[in-house]
């Protein structure tokens, strides 16, 4: 079966047209990058042959320890042409973490921005992707012509590693067949051409910024890629470069939608398309992205490192997405929902084409996601329409329950947010002794918005029932968020758990 696989990292490799540009960097904003697929695949080609003039092939780990940049996907995509598996550091892991990660993945050696070096172990090879010394990355690699790897049926491509239920990190090794089917499969769903450029903001470490690299460089479109996601800049960007494909988490569109005076008076006829992912959106947010970007599809995305982002995508017979759903299978997944109360209810389990090969060195894991025919448990708890479309319900661990009641945070976030002066709503469990536990919400309110915790009580008492209405509001300036763009439910959980406690001995003192 050898060669019948597509190498991952030689996506894009087919476009070579002189001056059709691949990449948009704006790691500096004020001295942008442009690249095109010629010189982009000439890069990746370069750095397969760096990995191979120091002795590294098939099988062997390097790891991918900067920020979003260029250099970021010649390293990342032209490893992989040499068949060297790169393993994604995410750059706000603490040192320790970053230790085991090498050690988890037997990395032989690390590419990483300068300012990162500290952070790795001291006698650790590294190729410093900005540096232009004797260990830097210009001088590594080695432009000339290159024959790809040949994957295997199941060689694996690259790590990636996702949160862990014991505080440790888990790496899903992704194959070059599995992953270049998604890259296929997502990239056609949602008709990315070559006159596409899509915005990108997300850590490329994370799955969600590198699906949307995979689709970009299958349909031969540009990528204007940001350092980080700063909510001025992506606006600024979008402007200037007329982007036609927008994503990111709801809580990044909320961030976007809040800079009125780089948004008004603007025509933004020419996104085609906006995805929001990564959590549930509200009706009022979905309308505002739809007012702001008249001609443009809205879809609900949803996908985990595991299992891929190509589990749910358009009809396949063209019918209109209802609102709310995250889509209608992919042919050659398999679904089921377990545990709920009907067949239509319940937490998401799959097997299809885009699945992990498994975990790197972690046996209790694997024995614990997946059954002995091969079905994953995603966590994720979703509920299905009579047509087939299926909607996002809630993360399982983010569920509690009250006075037996369970509580799905996503469905009382909806309610709330649909109030006209609210902007964003986050609702956790708070410790309660004889319910358990009970709601809090965290809101951020529209700017001038007048509004108290007893409008938004009786709000939720009027819309949901009671069990779901929050004991306490806490209004914020912003919600936290993680380093990948989606919102620290623990952080605020944390806070609930320390205002019930202030609470309570409040009360103790009084009595």
């Amino acid at each position: 079966m050898s060669g019948s696989v597509p190498n991952l990292g030689c996506l894009g490799s087919r476009y070579t047209e002189p001056g059709h540009i691949a990449i948009i960097d704006l790691f500096d904003p004020d001295n942008p990058r442009e690249v095109d697929y010629p010189s982009y695949n000439g890069a990746c080609d370069a750095v397969a042959r760096g990995l191979a003039a120091r002795g590294l092939g098939p099988g062997d780990k390097v790891g991918v320890y900067c920020s979003n940049r260029l250099e970021f996907l010649e390293v990342f995509f032209g490893s992989m042409r040499a068949g060297v598996i790169p393993v994604m550091m995410g750059i706000l892991q603490p040192a320790e973490t970053i230790a085991w990660i090498i050690d988890n993945s037997d990395v032989k050696l690390v590419y990483c921005e300068s300012d990162l070096r500290p952070n790795l172990p001291a006698d650790m090879p590294v190729v410093v992707i900005d540096g232009d010394g004797e260990d830097g990355l210009s001088r590594f690699k080695d432009f000339g012509p290159f024959e790809p790897f040949a994957p295997e049926h199941d060689s694996i491509a690259f790590h990636a590693y996702t949160s862990g239920s014991t505080g440790r990190p888990k790496a899903a090794q992704l194959s070059h067949r599995a992953h270049s089917w998604v890259a296929k499969t997502i990239s056609e769903d949602r008709d990315f051409c070559t006159a596409d450029r899509m915005m990108v903001a997300a850590p490329l470490y994370h799955k969600h910024a590198m699906n949307s690299i995979k689709c970009v460089l299958h349909g031969g479109s540009a990528v204007v890629l940001l350092r980080k996601f700063d909510a001025r800049r992506y606006v600024e960007a979008v402007n200037r470069y007329k982007t036609t494909v927008v994503a990111g988490v709801p809580t990044i569109f909320a961030l976007i939608l809040q800079q009125r005076d780089l948004l008004q008076g603007r025509d933004y006829s020419f996104v085609r398309l906006a995805t929001l992912g990564g959590a549930p959106a509200s009706d009022e947010l979905i309308d505002q992205v739809a007012d702001l970007f008249p001609k443009a599809a809205i879809n609900l995305v949803f996908g985990i490192t595991e299992t891929s982002a190509a589990l749910f995508g358009r009809h396949p017979e063209g019918n209109p997405r209802p609102r709310h759903s995250i889509g209608y299978p992919i042919a050659g997944n398999e679904f089921r929902l377990v545990g709920g109360d009907t067949a239509d209810f319940g937490t998401l389990h799959v097997r299809g084409p885009g699945m992990m090969n498994g975990y790197v060195k972690n046996p209790g894991e694997m024995a614990r996601r997946f059954d002995a025919d091969g079905w994953f448990d995603t966590g994720d708890i979703l509920r299905r329409d009579a047509e087939g479309w299926y909607f996002f319900v809630g993360r399982s661990d983010d569920m509690f329950t009250s006075s037996g009641h369970n509580i799905y945070p996503a469905e009382v976030e909806l309610v709330i947010e649909r109030l006209e002066d609210v902007d964003q709503a986050v609702v956790v469990p708070a410790p309660d002794e004889i319910k358990h536990t009970v709601p809090y919400a965290f809101v951020v309110k529209r700017p001038g918005a007048e509004l108290s915790e007893h409008d938004i009580q009786q709000h939720v008492l009027k819309h949901a029932p009671p069990y779901q209405y929050p004991r306490k509001v806490i209004f914020l300036s912003q919600v936290p968020m993680t380093n990948v763009g989606k919102i620290d439910r623990r952080n605020l959980e944390a806070e609930a758990r320390r205002l019930r406690s202030e609470q309570v001995e409040q009360q103790k003192a009084k009595a």
